[in-house]
């Protein structure tokens, strides 16, 4: 908690970023316990270097250590997938479909730095579909993003948006860059 200070309030969120932290934290170990009996999703985002990595592979970690399965990847990686298994029919085809069937059937999802990929129809028919699935089959996922909700809005189609502001908890980090920090 000392990377994030306790001098201010930040004023989109009406708190400190310590005490904005606190708060994170603390609902994210909810989710952590709950995990067994509360179907939940989390969308963590926030500005660049704030830790939102960080806390998400904390909570992959958790859980781990509780003998789920959790799946972690890139917003890259994650699409690279799907488009393997959309258009890819050749050799590894086989291994493709499993990693694809384990993404949507995995007990964890987590999609770090949601936004850095070229979004297109593709992409937002795929996450889509990742998103919507796996809410039916109730699985948690764990979205990350330095996207605010207003640019997820835009970037991606209103389903999306939909299906995110209505099925996650949203989690907001402030503060600095904390890899910056460390090195002043």
């Amino acid at each position: 908690f000392d990377f994030y200070p306790d001098n201010y309030i930040d004023e989109s969120i009406g708190l400190s970023p310590r005490q904005n932290i606190e708060r994170v934290v603390k609902q994210s170990k909810v989710f952590i316990d709950n995990f067994a009996s509360d179907f939940q999703n989390l969308l963590i985002y926030g500005n660049t270097g704030v830790g939102k990595t960080f806390l998400s592979n904390c909570i992959a970690r958790e859980l781990l250590d509780r003998s789920y399965t959790v799946i972690y990847l890139t917003s890259f990686q994650l699409f690279d997938i799907l488009e393997k298994n959309k258009f890819n029919k050749d050799d590894d085809s086989q291994e493709v479909q499993n990693q694809f069937n384990f993404i949507l059937s995995c007990d964890l999802l987590i999609i770090d730095d949601l936004g850095t990929e070229l979004t297109n129809s593709f992409i937002n028919t795929q996450l889509y579909l990742c998103i919507n699935e796996r809410y039916l089959r109730e699985k948690s996922t764990i979205i990350s993003t330095n996207l605010s909700l207003d640019n997820i809005n835009d970037k991606y189609s209103e389903r999306i948006f939909s299906r995110i502001i209505s099925n996650y908890t949203l989690l907001k980090i402030v503060g600095a860059d904390i890899r910056l920090a460390k090195n002043i």
